[in-house]
């Protein structure tokens, strides 16, 4: 059976729009591997937090894939749409220059290099067409008066983070239980019962893949949850917010998960 790894890419404020979030390109390259007969060994992910998406530096995961991809010329790295790859003609140019294998789902195994070129043209263009749309969209409600950037930010920020903390202890919650039952099986290493879960194919709550750290994440989270005030004083909830800076509490939605 032929061998590849997967990436994916999202954007925290993207996920799930579009047709692009996590779940939709994973079932995208299942049903491309399974048609194919291909193996995936690999999966890397990235979660844009800015511009700059097509920087190597600032997409890690692509880095190590591509990097794992020249080194092995029978592993290429399978995307689901080109432009999760990149949006840059230069970019899917270059990959292409320096034989570094590649395949996208959605256009299938053997396209044609000039069509990935195109198509590389296409998606440069969109983004050059939404960018420009924003911009127009910005400058006209500046004309009309509307106050950009919102007075109350800081209070947006601080529902934020409340929001997050809710969603993290509502994961938590749903997971543990089948962590109860992979004890109860046995299991007591953490790292055993990280793979456990791996193997039944849950997720973290970012879809990825779960460690020792992330099996302590809920535990401990799930702890202090029972140990906290049914119903905290508003002080008490600030200071439950401001946990996300401290060293000891790692658990916000997205911070490791």
């Amino acid at each position: 059976m032929k061998s590849a790894m997967s990436y994916f890419r999202v954007s925290t404020d993207k996920q799930g729009k579009s047709g692009l979030g996590l779940d939709a390109q994973r079932q995208a390259v299942a049903r491309f591997v399974a048609a194919e007969g291909i193996e995936i060994v690999g999966e890397f992910t990235d979660v844009e937090t800015g511009k700059g998406a097509d920087a190597l530096a600032k997409r890690p995961q692509l880095a190590k894939a591509l990097a794992a991809a020249r080194k092995n010329s029978n592993c290429p790295v399978i995307v689901s749409k080109l432009d999760r790859l990149s949006r840059d003609v230069h970019f899917i140019s270059g990959l292409m220059a320096n034989r570094v294998p590649f395949v996208v789902a959605e256009l299938g195994p053997n396209v044609d290099p000039f069509m990935l070129h195109i198509y590389a043209s296409l998606a440069e263009k969109e983004r050059a067409l939404i960018s420009e749309r924003t911009r127009h969209a910005l400058q006209e409600a500046k004309k009309r008066g509307v106050k950009l950037g919102g007075p109350k930010l800081a209070e947006a920020q601080q529902r934020s983070v409340e929001v997050r903390m809710a969603q993290a202890t509502a994961f938590a919650a749903n997971v543990l239980p089948v962590i109860r039952d992979i004890q109860a099986s046995g299991v007591k290493s953490l790292r055993q019962i990280a793979v456990a879960l791996n193997a039944r194919g849950i997720g973290t709550a970012r879809g990825g893949t779960w460690t020792a750290v992330q099996v302590t994440d809920i535990i401990n989270r799930h702890a202090r949850t029972r140990s906290a005030p049914s119903e905290p004083a508003p002080a008490a909830r600030h200071n439950e917010a401001t946990e996300v800076a401290e060293p000891g509490s790692r658990t916000p939605l997205g911070s490791r998960w």
